[in-house]
């Protein structure tokens, strides 16, 4: 590697990001010059990979304007051995602090896509070697306007009459099904979504559904149709049986504020959440795996699980990811 150069940008290089080629170009993302523009994305926090004067590697730290907590990764392409990459993602750290999360994004079903494997595995490898280990994986979904299925009747939904009502809840609720924006909430607010989303969303909480059982609780989502765009940001249940019906109440809440697009995020590994997401007429976008540093994700950092933010201004509260 002694032709190789590796150094942060400096102010005006926004072209020689950009002169890589995009390797996944199917994924939906802020264009870095767009980022730079609406300070996510800054020079300092950006480092290339340089042979014989060409790109190889590019690695953007994202944080965005007014965060409380500290950049991650969020664009890492490599057209070189995983060593180029470990090497550049070193010397960044070093200049960092230390090395941050990384929030890898792909494409829907990414595994079952040869052609897809083939350009992400040496930024992965790169990343471990660098000391970075993979925690977990958040999959991005969208409905667009499906039909949603038919309600059995048994349940009803209202409103939810305040804030005490959601936040008594969401304290009941371990593990919310879907967590929107979760990333965004932690890293600009310092706010943990799952446990106080109502530190985060700012709309009327008239917005929030609350289902019902016979009169009882079963099942609260915070549908968030002043976001960045429409979105589920919160589902949480005490009974599992309501899931289906809750999503669909969820989204045509958004539909008839006219919402063509509605967004949700979950852990991969909950798959009957994703069963249900998919049974109401959700499609996976994108996938994000977590990486983080071996020792556990800094102090300050964005946390898992992952899905991270455009790189564009602070977000309208519920998160753009």
């Amino acid at each position: 590697m002694t032709d190789l150069v590796i150094r942060p940008l400096v102010a005006g290089e926004e072209s020689l990001f950009d002169s890589m080629p995009d390797p996944l170009p199917q994924l939906r993302q802020v264009g870095y010059a767009d980022g730079i523009a609406g300070g996510g994305y800054r020079p300092e926090n950006t480092w290339v990979a340089l042979r014989a004067g060409r790109v190889v590697g590019r690695a953007a730290w994202l944080l965005l304007p007014g965060a409380v907590g500290a950049p991650w990764l969020e664009r890492f392409d490599l057209d070189a051995e995983p060593e180029v990459g470990a090497a550049l993602l070193r010397a960044a750290h070093e200049a960092l602090g230390g090395p941050q999360l990384y929030y890898a994004a792909l494409p829907a079903h990414w595994r079952r896509r040869p052609e897809v494997l083939a350009v992400v595995k040496a930024p992965m490898a790169a990343a471990r070697l660098a000391g970075l280990v993979e925690r977990g994986e958040r999959l991005r979904c969208s409905w667009t306007g499906t039909p949603l299925p038919a309600t059995s009747g048994r349940y009803t939904f209202r409103p939810a009459v305040d804030a005490a009502e959601i936040n008594a809840l969401v304290a009941r609720i371990a593990e919310p099904d879907v967590l929107t924006g979760v990333e965004v909430a932690r890293a600009v607010g310092g706010v943990d979504l799952a446990t106080d989303p109502l530190a985060w969303l700012t709309g009327p909480v008239g917005d929030w559904r609350i289902a019902l059982d016979a009169g009882k609780p079963v099942g609260v989502v915070g549908p968030a149709g002043d976001a960045c765009y429409p979105l589920i940001a919160y589902l949480g249940l005490l009974d599992e049986a309501v899931r289906g019906e809750l999503l669909a109440e969820a989204v045509g809440v958004l539909a008839a504020g006219g919402a063509r697009e509605v967004i949700a995020d979950v852990d991969a590994h909950r798959v009957a959440v994703l069963a249900e997401l998919e049974r109401t007429g959700f499609r996976q976008l994108r996938s994000r795996v977590v990486f983080e540093p071996a020792a556990g994700p800094p102090s300050g950092s964005a946390g898992t699980p992952g899905s991270a933010a455009a790189a564009g201004s602070v977000p309208d509260r519920a998160g753009q990811d």
